[in-house]
């Protein structure tokens, strides 16, 4: 059975969202000059495990303008765009990804991910996506949970886990560049 895997940029306190809904405290490109070189093979690791992404109507918003002309961001960029993608949102009739083909919208995200869980391909991987992650979550349906901590605290904003969580510590990696990633299964 494929797994959902969730990862989310994160402060070392927990924000995944500044107060204003941005995430300028990341610093971390994964393909720039200063690129951390085990960093940007973990992230290939993770586009390179997975088929579909799915994402909320907020982080699809953010993301369309960027991702599918994002030629900087090479051979990662170019998997990404390439992913099967699906949008939950209760508004939007289409969701185009630029030159690539368009995102599924879905009206039932609990029902999309519980029906791509039991096809046959690669993981499914979140991506942001607070709000929907919550939803998911509720729902038992996130596996996985890898977060990416910048070396940065901000004390307010939107955190990652607003309830209670039982988790699993799969892999906890420090990176050159002062990230850490911590990957956690989700004990259901």
């Amino acid at each position: 059975m494929r797994k959902l895997r969730v990862q989310q940029w994160v402060t070392f306190d927990n924000i995944a969202a500044e107060e204003d809904g941005g995430l300028g405290f990341v610093s971390v490109e994964p393909f720039s000059d200063k690129s951390d070189p085990a960093f940007k093979e973990r992230v290939m690791g993770l586009v390179d495990a997975v088929d579909t992404l799915i994402l909320g109507a907020n982080t699809y918003a953010a993301s369309k303008g960027y991702w599918p002309y994002a030629e900087d961001q090479g051979e990662y960029g170019e998997k990404l765009n390439n992913l099967t993608k699906y949008v939950a949102s209760s508004t939007l009739e289409e969701a185009p990804w630029g030159d690539f083909p368009a995102a599924t919208v879905t009206r039932d995200p609990a029902a999309t991910v519980r029906e791509l869980k039991q096809q046959d391909g690669k993981d499914i991987w979140l991506w942001g996506s607070l709000t929907l992650m919550r939803s998911l979550l509720d729902a038992g349906l996130v596996d996985e949970v890898q977060l990416l901590v910048c070396p940065v605290t901000r004390g307010k904003g939107t955190r990652v886990f607003t309830d209670r969580h039982d988790l699993e510590l799969l892999e906890a990696t420090g990176f050159g560049n002062g990230l850490l990633l911590l990957r956690y299964a989700i004990k259901q």
